[in-house]
């Protein structure tokens, strides 16, 4: 188990994506005092409605899975945060080899700084890693490394993986799997009372829709399925 939770050690140097968190301001960002010359910027305010659980056997099924979430989501916003600044650094390097070589670089501080941290995540941890990347990136870990290491790489790190029925190839689709709505609602929700950094994601995420979406969700469902498929 624990060899297979490495492989996702030896990802995160590949995860070389730049992502611009600069938000552009408008004037709708402003309040403007009309009779005087002050100009306050103000941060937009959500306030959500408490998650309401049909039981008790479901709130706890759901805080186990948000426990799993917050474990996995630090490693995706670090990798990705880290990476952006390396990916500037990759821009003034023209050398193929140079720019192996501050690869191989990368990956070995990466390797020192998180390799006992990952070696602790589990099956369920490790699986939420892989979409949460796809969820910062826009890109799967399997393509991440069949671009950035080679084409054989990306097949024997994902033919590892599968054997502990994980794939590197899982996409991050809210809108398309109960499960992913899960994470977004465990994140946003996070997010809002500042317990996970808020990050954007590379892709659109209406979260709002998909509240009405899955108005009806059965969380106790879902999770006993994922359960019963992958820990069983």
């Amino acid at each position: 188990m624990k060899k297979s939770l490495v492989i996702l050690l030896f990802i995160f140097p590949v995860i070389l994506f730049s992502q611009n968190d600069k938000k552009k301001q408008s004037l709708e960002d402003f309040y403007i005092i009309r009779n005087d010359s002050l100009t306050i910027p103000l941060d937009e305010v959500v306030i959500f409605d408490k998650r309401h659980f049909n039981s008790n056997k479901e709130k706890r099924y759901y805080y186990w899975y948000f426990k799993k979430v917050h474990k996995a989501y630090p490693f995706a916003r670090i990798a990705s945060d880290t990476l952006v600044e390396i990916n500037e650094q990759l821009e003034g390097i023209k050398s193929k080899r140079k720019r192996k070589r501050k690869i191989k670089n990368i990956q070995e501080y990466m390797e020192g700084e998180f390799s006992d941290q990952l070696k602790k995540l589990t099956k369920t941890e490790g699986r939420i890693l892989i979409k949460l990347v796809h969820r910062q990136t826009g890109e799967t870990m399997y393509e991440l490394i069949k671009e950035y290491r080679s084409g054989w790489k990306a097949f024997w790190y994902n033919s590892t993986a599968n054997m502990f029925r994980l794939s590197l190839k899982k996409e991050y689709n809210p809108s398309e799997e109960a499960l992913d709505f899960i994470v977004e609602d465990i994140l946003q929700r996070s997010f809002n009372n500042a317990t996970l950094e808020r990050r954007e994601p590379k892709m659109e995420i209406d979260y709002f829709q998909l509240l009405n979406q899955y108005h009806d969700i059965d969380i106790e469902k879902e999770i006993t399925e994922y359960i019963d498929k992958y820990m069983k």
